[in-house]
């Protein structure tokens, strides 16, 4: 009876051990910085760091690797300079280039401006978007430079397009514009 006794005593011992474990963390860590990192912030002061903060602001007058900068001013006076800016692209590759700039026309500017150019988009029939115009408009004095200009800046209630399409992309979108203010104007 004795042995009984025992044998449940140490059952019982081993069992409460077993039921106070946690196996979702160690019971004893030798280094616990090395288990769970420390998280710190984009632009958080930090104290072990030079200027005291961990991400640094790009130098001076760097550009970002595949960003080539637009010269001309978001201004009257800048989008005059763009009306004489002619396109960069290659005058041998014009169908390819009108081809890619139909596609990115379609998935960026038809929904207001309409397939056509002529300001009757998807947004402008259902009368979520007012005074689009048309192309084919006499008063809009449209060129390529002009018509990138919009797009990188934005223009009246349509806003920037350069976060959305390359430096090549919008000049293609700004030649098959021209395409469909020919086609609208015949």
């Amino acid at each position: 009876m004795n042995s009984f006794s025992k044998i449940g005593v140490l059952f019982g011992l081993v069992l409460l051990v077993a039921s106070c474990a946690n196996k979702n963390s160690r019971n004893y860590q030798y280094m616990p910085n090395m288990y769970e990192s420390v998280g710190y912030e984009t632009y958080q002061k930090v104290d072990f760091l030079p200027d005291d903060m961990e991400a640094k602001l790009p130098a001076e007058n760097t550009v970002a690797r595949g960003w080539m900068p637009y010269g001309i001013e978001n201004t009257m006076e800048g989008k005059e300079l763009a009306r004489v800016n002619p396109s960069p692209l290659d005058s041998l590759k014009h169908e390819a280039n009108l081809a890619v700039g139909k596609e990115l026309y379609t998935i960026y500017c038809a929904i207001c401006h309409g397939d056509k150019g002529d300001g009757q988009g998807n947004l402008v029939k259902r009368e979520k978007i007012l005074g689009v115009p048309s192309y084919a408009d006499v008063a809009r004095n449209v060129t390529v430079g002009t018509t990138y200009h919009a797009i990188y800046y934005g223009l009246n209630s349509m806003g920037s397009y350069a976060g959305q399409l390359d430096t090549e992309e919008r000049w293609k979108v700004s030649e098959y514009v021209m395409k469909l203010k020919q086609d609208l104007t015949k």
